[in-house]
C-alpha cells in the first residue's frame, strides 16, 4: 500500500552514513576485545555474531528475536545483548514524527520529508515516537512509514517503535470523540466503555498508531482541579472497572500478520502513576499529601485493578508526601515491578523528569535527575523537556550509572513491542479509511452520549416535555456550541452535533410545527448582560425555557496557547465551582419569567449552585459529550431516551465544602447544626458549616430516570464467609414501577461495622447496569471480592479483617435494601 516509499538515493544515503557507523564501532571492538574496555555497551562477550551484522548470526541461522514463533522473553533475551550502549539509550528517549517532517501546518498533506533528521532521530530517539498531530491521514500514514521502514530497513538491528498519540476519549488524528472520562464513568457501564476503547483502537490502528495514552485513573477527589473531566470520577473501585474495561478494549486482539505470541494490537497508557489528581490546593503539579495507608486504600487500587495487563504506564508529576513520583523508587520498584510483578514499558510524563530540576529540588543537573529518574523509577523519558537521558551513556562509562538499570529498563520496552507483534508488521494497513468513522463506530458513539447524560432533578415531572407543545426556548452560551474535552483537536468540532442542530434535527423528524426560539443571552467568559432582554424574550414566546451553561476546556493545540482561555483542562485549575461570568445571572432572569425552566449544564467537573437547586425545574447534568451530544440532548428531554446516567462524583454546596467525595472516613463529615445564608439576606448561624452544609448538593452514584425502580429480596450467599474466601454472591430483585422502559444502575456500597485503624463510612463494591420493561422484574446477581473488604493494617498489610459488614443496595446517600455479611 505504500506506493511512496522512500527513493533509493535516499535510502542509500542513509545506509552510508549507518555503515561509517558499524565500521567504527567493528575497529572499537576489535581494539576491546583484549581489555575488556568494550564492557559498559554490554554487547555479548563471545561475539557468536559479528557486531557489523548483529542481526544475523555466524553460523547463517536466523536470531532468536528475528523467530516470530519464538517466546517473547527468548526474543527479548537474544536481542539485548546484540545492542549497543547508544542503541539502547536510545531506546528509553521519545521521538518526534517533527523531526523528519513538517508538522506546522494542519492543512499541508505534502507527502516529503527530510533524510538528514529522520538519520539524526533514529540514532538518538528511537524507542517511541510521538505521532499526535492534526493532519490529514494520508500524511500521518506516509509519516509513520518512513520512520518505520528507516528503522526497521536501514538500522542494524531493526527495532521498531512505538507510535504514540492521545485516546483519553476518541482517536485523537480525527478520529471518533466520545464523552470526556468523567461522562463515560457516568453511564456505570463497563461494556460500553470496553467497547468506546476498541473504536479507538480500532482507528488508531489501522493508521499505524500502536501506543495510545489512556486511560487516566486519577480520582476525582479533588474537584479544583483543572483536570478532573480526565478521570473516572472519584470512586477507586469504579475507576478500577472502567480503567480494566478501557485497557482490554484498547488491548485485546493481534495486529495484522504478527506474530502468534503478540497479546496485542495497541498498548495502553495508564497515568499518573499515582496519586497525581488530588495536589495541594487543587493547583496542577503541586504536591499530594498522604501517607501509606492513603496510598494503598486509594490511590493505588484503580491501578492494581486495571493496569497488570496494560503494556504501559505514565508516571505522574507531582510529589508524593516529599518524594516526586517520576523518582520514587517505592512506588515504581518496590511496589509496581516487585510486589505487583509489572514488566511492561513506563515511562515519565512529558518534561517531567526536569521537574527534579526546576520544581522539586532534589538535582541541581541533568545528570542527577536522569540518573534518579532511571534508577529509582526504571522508566523512559518523554520529550518536553531537556532530554536528560542522552547524559546515560557518558555517565556508564564514567562509572557513575550501572549499565544494568538501563538494560532492565530497555528489557521492559521490548518486552511491549514484542507483545504487540512490531517486529512483524509495525506499519499502518493499506485500508486504513475502511477502520475510521465507521457505521458501527458511531452506533457506539450514540449509545455513549445517550447513557452518559443525567437527569439531577425533575420537579413536578416537568421532564420530558411534551412533542406538542408549540415552542420551546433555547437559551445559553453552551446551545450553538461544541463543547469538548481536552486532548482533541479543534477540528474534531467539525464532525460534532450543537445542541442548537441536534434539536433542529430531532424536532424535524418528530414535530413540523414546534417552534424554536434561540437567544444565547451571555457568553461563558463575561460578565455582559447585554444580551439577556432578548433571552428573557424568547423565553416568555416560548411554552418551556431550556439553559444551557457550564465550563469550557480547550482543544489540543490552543490548551497551550498564551492568551487563551478556559476553566477545564491541563494547567486550568479554579478556585470557584461555580458558574464563570454572567451564567448564573441568565439562569435567574430566564426563571424569573415563570415559563418552566431546564437547566442543562455542559460541564468537565461539578458545578457549585444551590439557587439553581432550589430554584428551577429541572437540572440535567451533561459532562463534556462526544459527537453526537447535541442531538442526544434534545433525544432526552423529548423522552425518545430515558436517561440512565449517575454521577460518578459528589457535587459540593460550594468549593469551601469540599471534599465532597462518598467514601470519606467515619468521623470525617460531621453535619451538626449546619447554618444557611437566604436569597433575601438572612443568615441563620450554625455550626458545621456556620453559614453552609457539608452534604453535597447530590451525592455520588444520584440519577433519576422517566420510570421509578422497586428492590426487594437482597440476599446474600452466603452470608458468613472466611476472610480468604474469595467472592461473595449478591441477589437483588428489580421491578420497574413506571411506565416506560428504563435502564438502572444497581449499585452496592459496604461499612465495615469495626476496624483497627479508621475505615470508609461506605465504599462502592459492584455495581451492575440492567434494562427493565414497564412492570416486569429482575434478578440481578453480582459479586462481592472478599478482598476489596480489606484494610491497608497498623502492620502495614492488606488484611481482610474477621467482624461484620453492612451491605446495602441504593447510592450513596438513598438506601433502598441491606443485609449483613460476616467475616471470619
Amino acid at each position: 500500500m505504500y506506493s511512496r516509499s522512500i527513493p533509493r538515493r535516499k535510502t542509500c544515503f542513509a545506509m552510508a552514513g549507518s555503515q561509517k557507523f558499524l565500521l567504527l564501532s567493528a575497529l572499537l571492538s576489535c581494539l576491546s576485545l583484549s581489555s575488556h574496555a568494550w564492557k559498559p555497551f554490554e554487547v555479548r562477550d563471545d561475539l557468536h555474531f559479528s557486531l557489523e551484522a548483529r542481526q544475523a548470526n555466524k553460523d547463517g541461522s536466523v536470531p532468536v528475536y528475528k523467530n516470530p514463533k519464538a517466546s517473547i522473553e527468548a526474543r527479548v533475551n537474544d536481542l539485548l545483548p546484540r545492542m549497543t550502549l547508544q542503541e539502547k539509550v536510545s531506546q528509553l528517549i521519545q521521538g518526534d514524527i517533527n523531526g523528519w517532517m513538517d508538522m506546522s501546518n494542519p492543512l499541508d498533506d505534502t507527502l516529503v520529508h527530510n533524510d538528514t533528521g529522520l538519520a539524526n532521530m533514529m540514532n538518538t530517539r528511537a524507542g517511541s515516537i510521538w505521532a499526535g498531530y492534526e493532519t490529514p491521514w494520508e500524511k500521518l500514514v506516509y509519516a509513520i512509514n518512513v520512520g518505520q521502514k528507516y528503522l526497521m530497513e536501514n538500522t542494524t538491528l531493526g527495532i521498531p517503535a512505538l507510535i504514540q498519540s492521545e485516546g483519553l476519549h476518541g482517536f485523537t488524528d480525527n478520529g471518533t470523540i466520545f464523552p470526556s472520562p468523567i461522562g463515560l464513568a457516568a453511564s456505570f457501564d463497563a461494556q460500553l466503555i470496553h467497547d468506546v476503547a476498541n473504536v479507538v483502537a480500532l482507528e488508531a490502528e489501522g493508521l499505524g498508531i500502536n501506543h495510545v495514552f489512556a486511560p487516566v485513573l486519577d480520582l476525582s477527589r479533588e474537584l479544583r482541579w483543572g483536570r478532573v473531566e480526565e478521570n473516572f470520577g472519584e470512586s477507586p473501585f469504579l475507576t478500577g472497572e472502567m480503567g480494566y474495561a478501557y485497557v482490554h478494549g484498547l488491548q485485546d486482539g493481534r495486529r495484522r500478520n504478527t506474530s502468534s505470541t503478540a497479546i496485542a494490537r495497541v498498548a495502553a497508557t495508564c497515568k499518573h502513576f499515582a496519586a497525581f489528581g488530588s495536589p495541594q490546593g487543587g493547583l496542577n503539579l503541586a504536591q499530594v499529601t498522604g501517607g501509606e495507608r492513603e496510598l494503598r486504600t486509594t490511590y493505588l487500587r484503580p491501578f492494581e485493578r486495571a493496569c497488570l495487563d496494560s503494556l504501559s504506564i505514565m508516571t505522574a508529576y507531582a510529589s508524593y508526601d516529599g518524594v516526586p513520583a517520576v523518582a520514587n523508587s517505592h512506588l515504581l520498584t518496590e511496589i509496581l515491578r516487585n510486589e505487583w510483578g509489572y514488566k511492561y514499558w513506563v515511562t515519565c510524563d512529558a518534561g517531567s523528569i526536569d521537574l527534579l530540576i526546576t520544581m522539586h529540588g532534589t538535582c541541581a543537573t541533568r545528570e542527577c535527575a536522569a540518573k534518579a529518574a532511571l534508577e529509582n523509577g526504571l522508566s523512559g523519558e518523554m520529550g518536553g523537556g531537556t532530554y536528560t537521558y542522552e547524559t546515560l551513556a557518558q555517565q556508564v562509562k564514567a562509572g557513575q550509572v550501572d549499565v544494568k538499570f538501563i538494560d532492565d529498563t530497555v528489557r521492559y520496552i521490548l518486552r511491549t513491542k514484542f507483545s504487540l507483534g512490531l517486529f512483524e508488521n509495525p506499519y499502518p494497513y493499506a485500508d486504513y479509511a475502511a477502520s475510521l468513522r465507521t457505521p458501527a463506530s458511531q452506533a457506539v458513539l450514540q449509545q455513549a452520549d445517550r447513557e452518559t447524560i443525567i437527569l439531577l432533578q425533575n420537579n413536578n415531572k416537568v421532564l420530558p416535555l411534551s412533542k406538542n407543545i408549540g415552542s420551546i426556548a433555547l437559551i445559553g452560551p453552551q446551545v450553538n456550541r461544541v463543547s469538548f474535552g481536552d486532548y482533541v483537536f479543534f477540528n474534531a468540532t467539525n464532525n460534532a452535533i450543537s445542541p442548537l442542530v441536534g434539536f433542529h434535527q430531532y424536532l424535524a423528524n418528530v414535530s413540523s410545527s414546534m417552534k424554536i426560539n434561540f437567544a444565547q443571552g451571555a457568553e461563558l467568559w463575561s460578565n455582559d448582560q447585554s444580551g439577556f432582554p432578548e433571552a428573557v424574550q424568547a423565553a416568555q414566546n416560548s411554552d418551556a425555557a431550556i439553559v444551557m451553561v457550564g465550563t469550557w476546556s480547550l482543544d489540543q493545540t490552543l490548551l497551550w496557547t498564551p492568551g487563551t482561555n478556559a476553566t477545564t483542562g491541563e494547567m486550568r485549575d479554579q478556585s470557584d465551582l461555580g458558574l464563570a461570568g454572567s451564567q448564573l445571572e441568565l439562569i435567574k432572569a430566564i426563571q424569573s419569567t415563570g415559563k418552566p425552566t431546564i437547566v442543562v449544564f455542559v460541564t468537565g467537573k461539578p458545578v457549585a449552585e444551590p439557587w439553581v437547586k432550589d430554584n428551577v425545574d429541572a437540572i440535567i447534568h451533561q459532562f463534556y459529550p462526544g459527537e453526537y451530544g447535541g442531538r442526544a440532548i434534545a433525544e432526552v428531554i423529548f423522552g425518545d431516551v430515558n436517561p440512565s446516567g449517575k454521577l460518578s462524583l459528589s457535587v459540593p454546596r460550594d468549593v469551601g465544602t469540599t471534599p465532597a467525595f462518598h467514601n470519606y472516613l467515619k468521623g470525617g463529615r460531621p453535619a451538626s447544626n449546619p447554618g444557611s445564608m437566604l436569597d433575601d439576606g438572612t443568615l441563620h448561624f450554625g455550626n458545621q458549616y456556620v453559614l453552609n452544609n457539608p452534604q453535597p448538593l447530590w451525592s455520588f452514584g444520584h440519577g433519576l430516570s422517566y420510570t421509578t425502580f422497586q428492590y426487594s429480596n437482597l440476599k446474600l450467599s452466603p452470608s458468613s464467609v472466611s476472610h480468604t474466601a474469595k467472592t461473595v454472591k449478591v441477589s437483588v430483585t428489580v421491578a420497574n414501577t413506571g411506565p416506560v422502559t428504563g435502564k438502572e444502575v444497581v449499585q452496592v456500597y459496604a461499612t465495615d461495622t469495626l476496624s483497627s485503624v479508621v475505615t470508609p463510612n461506605q465504599e462502592l463494591i459492584a455495581f451492575s447496569k440492567v434494562e427493565i420493561a414497564p412492570g416486569a422484574s429482575t434478578t440481578v446477581n453480582l459479586e462481592i471480592e472478599v478482598h476489596n473488604l480489606g484494610l491497608w493494617s497498623g502492620s502495614n498489610k492488606w488484611v481482610v479483617e474477621p467482624g461484620t459488614f453492612t451491605i446495602k443496595v441504593g447510592t450513596s446517600d438513598q438506601t433502598f435494601q441491606n443485609a449483613t455479611l460476616t467475616v471470619t
